[in-house]
């Protein structure tokens, strides 16, 4: 697991809820969240993104 996520919850939960997702979602890569903001970043000065979303395909 590369989040503090499951840490901050007991283990019964950890084991019912957070560890079953890590085993059947492909998470995202601090590369991924990096593309998008580098994306946003270098768009022209006359293009205003106002939101992106960044999430696993799985979640979509």
């Amino acid at each position: 697991m590369d989040t503090e996520l499951g840490s901050h919850n007991k283990p019964e939960i950890q084991g019912a809820m957070i560890t079953p997702f890590y085993e059947t979602t492909e998470v995202l890569a601090p590369e991924d969240i990096a593309d998008g903001v580098a994306y946003m970043v270098t768009r022209p000065r006359h293009a205003a993104i106002g939101e992106l979303w960044i999430m696993p395909t799985d979640q979509a």
